[in-house]
C-alpha cells in the first residue's frame, strides 16, 4: 500500500518503475475521450511520463493525483498500486 501523498521526486521514481516493470491503464471512457479531443496519443501519454516534471500532490475525489507535463501536454495520474497507474485525464497546453 502507497503512502501518499508521495512528494514529486518519489511519485517520478515510482512512475519510472510503474512504466519499466508494471502497468498503465486510463480512466474509461474519459481519458481515452480526451485523447482523441486533443489529438493525443497513449505514446505522447508514455512519453509525457518518461520526460516529464511532477508537480505536488494534489487530492481530488477522495484520491491523490498528480499532474505530470512537459513544456506542450500534461497527463494527470493516480496510483492505484505500487505496479500500476492509471491516466485520468490529458490536455495540450
Amino acid at each position: 500500500m502507497l503512502n501518499e501523498p508521495l512528494r514529486p521526486n518519489e511519485a517520478k521514481k515510482l512512475i519510472s518503475s510503474i512504466l519499466k516493470d508494471g502497468f498503465v491503464s486510463y480512466s474509461q471512457p474519459h481519458a481515452m475521450e480526451r485523447l482523441e479531443k486533443h489529438g493525443m496519443s497513449t505514446t505522447d501519454c508514455i512519453n509525457i511520463l518518461r520526460s516529464g516534471t511532477v508537480e505536488e500532490a494534489e487530492h481530488e475525489y477522495g484520491e491523490w493525483r498528480y499532474r505530470v507535463h512537459t513544456g506542450k501536454m500534461t497527463v494527470i495520474v493516480r496510483f492505484e498500486v505500487e505496479t500500476e497507474l492509471m491516466i485520468v485525464t490529458a490536455w495540450r497546453k
